[in-house]
């Protein structure tokens, strides 16, 4: 049965603050941290005019940086820790293969076309592609396109190494040790 006495016998949410939880000051879920880099990648003013084009040098922009441990997620929890980064792509720059450490990752194609290589294949990221990756992952992001690009990264931990990696191709059967070849 629907009508208003339902939301009386059931009550206000908002009337029993003790089921509610306080929101987060800093992200610490991968849907939460997808929503800040979609919330920045939104918001322009707050990168278009950071950015700059550079053809000798990779360039980047950190835009974020919360340590581990730094104020407080919820009352008793301590935040990841997290950076956010902003990078430019001329035509041609590339990363090379390349890992993120402990730290799991999203990136943002804010403006332009990149090309993402992994082990998996090859896939186009245009703009307003997200990509969400583990620790461990190890790609390469290239503009192969004839127009600049820029896109955003959150890196959570922070990111303390980025180690030059080989792509590795995926391969689901794998040698048993031991088992006899023909």
């Amino acid at each position: 049965m629907n009508s208003d006495s339902d939301l009386q016998i059931a009550g206000d949410i908002l009337e029993v603050p003790h089921l509610l939880q306080t929101p987060r000051e800093h992200p610490a879920t991968v849907a939460e941290f997808v929503g800040l880099a979609r919330s920045l990648a939104a918001d322009r003013s707050s990168w278009e005019h950071l950015v700059r084009y550079d053809a000798t040098s990779r360039w980047y922009h950190r835009l974020r940086t919360v340590p581990r441990g730094l104020g407080s997620a919820r009352a008793g929890e301590i935040p990841v820790g997290y950076e956010v980064w902003l990078l430019s792509w001329v035509p041609g720059q590339g990363s090379g293969p390349h890992g993120h450490g402990p730290s799991s990752g999203v990136m943002t194609v804010l403006d332009g076309t990149l090309t993402e290589r992994t082990g998996r294949g090859t896939r186009a990221l245009t703009t307003g592609t997200e990509r969400v990756f583990p620790p461990g992952y190890v790609h390469e992001v290239v503009n192969d396109t004839l127009e600049s690009a820029v896109s955003l990264h959150v890196y959570y931990p922070g990111l303390t190494e980025m180690p030059m990696r080989p792509l590795v191709p995926h391969c689901e059967a794998r040698p048993v040790p031991g088992a006899l070849t023909v």
